[in-house]
């Protein structure tokens, strides 16, 4: 098996609906999400011969997902009324409106998948929401 792993950051707020602590009330993290692709066998033809893929490409699709969540407010569809969701985009804030709850583990799920889905090998995204946590998600491989 053969792999490959890079980074990137984004900065970005949330909070969660139904909770019980803290993490209720809006607040921000300076998110990292850490990337492995694996391959069984390295590409045998073109440019990305012998390799999982070029690195330059892997790096920049990672990257281009940071830049969307980059300095937004991930919110999940329903828990603010539209009334304040207007507010909000009326004062130009960026919102970015996810269809769960914003938790860590399901930010990660939700990477793997755009990253799956644009052609990637994804074997698991690590996002960390401070140095010390991170969520983990693995695909489950069918």
């Amino acid at each position: 098996m053969y792999g490959l792993k890079t980074e990137a950051c984004f900065d970005s707020a949330h909070f969660l609906t139904d909770y019980y602590g803290k993490c209720e009330n809006l607040h921000g993290h300076r998110w990292r999400m850490v990337v492995h692709v694996c391959q069984d066998q390295l590409q045998t033809e073109g440019t990305m011969r012998d390799m999982v893929l070029d690195f330059g490409v892997f790096k920049r699709m990672v990257r281009d997902l940071a830049e969307e969540l980059d300095h937004t407010f991930l919110v999940e569809a329903g828990s603010l009324s539209q009334q304040t969701m207007d507010c909000l985009e009326m004062e130009g804030f960026t919102l970015t409106v996810l269809p769960f709850r914003t938790t860590a583990e399901n930010l990660a799920r939700y990477a793997c998948e755009r990253l799956t889905d644009a052609g990637l090998p994804v074997a698991q995204v690590d996002l960390y929401e401070t140095p010390n946590n991170c969520a983990i998600y693995r695909p489950t491989v069918v």
